[in-house]
């Protein structure tokens, strides 16, 4: 197996590090202008990506690789207004680039290697984009204002999301799920066309869960939970065979999350009592 050079690995540290400064510089700013700052990360990150990334002799540069710490990098750079601005940041920075420089590494490896991925490698691929639509869906309702209802909805007090911005927060979440499910399609299709396809049904689904949750008022990481479990499930039913549905593993793999899910769930729910 083909692994990426000694060259490639110095690029991919020092490419957390500086995704790792932005994150924290961005806890900085003001929410309001987060929200920008925040959306501008991804880009960033893949320009820099495929400027310092190789994995061969002949230069061969990323991009579909990048695409999960892209949006990882962004919804962290949102996300981390959650936590408040003191030695707290420190965990949640070293959380955010442990797991940074993990799916880097993995996305470089599959990058480098000469046959296609495995099931492993792709089951491997599906938890990082699980983890990171978390965390992208998160972050993006914690800058809306009201994106985060608060324990018994706006009737006890909290600020309720006006529909201009549920319209916004709708349409980030569909571009964070349209990202992800391309490059989780990829995987399946293999051409641009067939993938972006179907990376689209997801920003659909998406776009439209986002509206139905957050009218409800469901509290706390509720929402951007269950938005999760929709784009999984939506990657698991949409894009596996039939064959690898009847697999054990995958059934306790969707068993597993969901009691996950119902777990988050009934935890914010016991805050309305």
């Amino acid at each position: 197996m083909i692994t990426p050079s000694a060259t490639t690995t110095l690029a991919r540290r020092e490419l957390v590090l500086a995704a790792t400064v932005l994150v924290a510089m961005t806890r900085l700013v003001d929410p309001t202008d987060a929200f920008l700052v925040a959306g501008l990360l991804p880009v960033v990150i893949l320009l820099a990506g495929v400027g310092v990334l190789h994995v061969d002799e002949a230069g061969s540069r990323p991009f579909e690789s990048l695409l999960i710490p892209a949006v990882l990098t962004g919804g962290a750079g949102a996300a981390i207004h959650l936590v408040p601005i003191g030695l707290g940041l420190l965990p949640a920075l070293a959380a955010f680039a442990l797991l940074l420089d993990r799916i880097l590494a993995l996305e470089l490896r599959l990058l480098a290697q000469p046959t296609g991925p495995t099931e492993a490698d792709r089951s491997r691929v599906v938890l990082a984009a699980v983890v990171t639509a978390f965390v992208a869906f998160t972050g993006i309702a914690t800058l809306i204002p009201g994106g985060l209802a608060t324990p018994g909805g706006s009737g006890a007090g909290g600020p309720s999301v006006t529909e201009g911005w549920l319209v916004v927060m709708a349409i980030n979440d569909a571009l964070v799920a349209l990202i992800l499910g391309y490059r989780l399609a990829l995987f399946r299709y293999g051409t641009t066309r067939d993938a972006g396809r179907a990376a689209l049904t997801s920003a659909i689904l998406i776009a439209v869960a986002a509206g139905a949750v957050r009218a409800v008022d469901l509290p706390g990481l509720v929402g951007p939970a269950l938005l999760t479990l929709v784009f999984y499930l939506w990657d698991a039913l949409h894009g596996s065979a039939p064959a690898r549905r009847r697999e054990p593993r995958f059934l306790w793999e969707s068993v597993l999350l969901i009691a996950l899910a119902l777990v988050v769930v009934f935890w914010n729910l016991r805050l309305r009592v």
